[in-house]
Order: structure tokens, then C-alpha cells, then sequence
């Protein structure tokens, strides 16, 4: 197939031309269909908040929402992304600049040190309390049977479900601490020893 030139842009076999929705703005730019999401946001849309660490899926530095689910960007091609919602660190924030109650717990209780793998840590913990909410259960769940319900969010949940995410700083402690917290604020269900690891 002969390259096509669309709106100034040459497009061909091994390219094409995609809206992007991030952070509720769209996006369109013509991108290779080997680019990963990933590096669509920080090369092509200038979006460096996501960020690259192993890319490979195993650290989890580069996490974002994709309709609302938790993704490892540098593993998604940005074809697969058009016509998603895709939320990064950026869009977080509420309008006017104000933290979400995740961000806010984060920098409360000290869930960072150099930073680096904290936007990734951010998006997975939306995802965990929107996954814990919708009465999913994890690998640390003892009763997966639907009639139980949800399970509790304890620190033994919230250390398996953000177990996607490295922090090779160590803050780990302060994470847990920052994700019960946060759940505890949005009316979350965390038991009574995760209450106690913030006090």
C-alpha cells in the first residue's frame, strides 16, 4: 500500500493518524504503529508526569488509568488507546489544581522519597480503590466467594494489590499508610488494623 498523505501528515502501512483522549483533552497526532502509549505521551504530547522506568511491565512507572483500569503504558501500542479514556498523572488534579485525596495522602504521610515512581504509585492506587470498590478481590483475598463480599482493605490487601509498582527508594510503608488513608477519606472499607498504621 502506497503511503496516503492526510492533512499534511504521510501516513502509511506501518502508521496512522489517532486521537488520543488524555486527561479529557483530545489528541491527535500520526504515530507509528509500534509506538507505545507510553511514548506517545512523553515524546510526542510532551507528558512527562508518566514515567519510564524498565520498559518492560514489571516496575510499574509508567501505570495510567485506560477507562478506568490500571495499564503499563510502555506495554500498550497508542493505536489501541484511540477512542479510550486514558488519565495520567496530569489529570489527576481536580480543575482548579486541587490534590485528589490520594495525592494529598501521599504527600501527608510521606509516600515518596525520590519521587521518581510516584506518579505510577498515584494511578495504581486510584485503581486499586475503584477495583477494591467494585468488589474485586486479589491474590491476598481469603474469601473470593461473591456471596462474602468485598474483603476488607488491609495493608495485607493494599501490599498485594499495589505489588505491580516498585519503589526503589523503600517507602513502602508510608505507600500502604497513603492508600489506606486515601480510602478511608473516599468511605472505603479499611479494617482496623490498616486504621492503625495511619494513626
Amino acid at each position: 500500500m502506497p503511503p496516503a498523505d492526510i492533512g499534511g501528515t504521510t501516513v502509511s502501512a506501518t502508521s496512522s493518524v489517532v486521537t488520543l483522549n488524555i486527561n479529557g483533552e483530545k489528541h491527535t497526532l500520526p504515530v507509528d504503529h509500534r509506538t507505545t502509549l507510553l511514548d506517545a505521551l512523553r515524546e510526542r504530547l510532551d507528558m512527562t508526569g508518566t514515567k519510564k522506568g524498565c520498559d518492560q511491565g514489571q516496575c510499574g512507572a509508567c501505570t495510567v488509568l485506560v477507562d478506568g483500569r490500571r495499564t503499563v503504558a510502555c506495554l500498550q501500542f497508542a493505536v489501541a488507546a484511540e477512542g479510550r479514556e486514558v488519565t495520567t498523572i496530569e489529570g489527576v488534579a481536580g480543575p482548579d489544581g486541587e490534590l485528589h485525596p490520594v495525592q494529598e495522602a501521599f504527600v501527608e504521610l510521606d509516600g515518596y522519597q525520590c519521587g521518581y515512581c510516584t506518579p505510577g504509585q498515584i494511578c495504581s492506587a486510584l485503581g486499586v480503590l475503584e477495583e477494591h470498590a467494585a468488589g474485586w478481590p486479589s491474590a491476598a483475598t481469603g474469601d473470593v466467594r461473591p456471596e462474602a463480599g468485598p474483603a476488607p482493605l488491609s495493608p495485607e490487601e493494599i501490599r498485594e494489590r499495589m505489588s505491580g509498582n516498585l519503589c526503589r527508594c523503600g517507602a513502602y510503608v508510608s505507600i500502604v499508610r497513603a492508600v489506606t488513608q486515601a480510602a478511608a477519606r473516599a468511605g472505603g472499607d479499611a479494617d482496623a488494623n490498616a486504621k492503625e498504621t495511619v494513626a
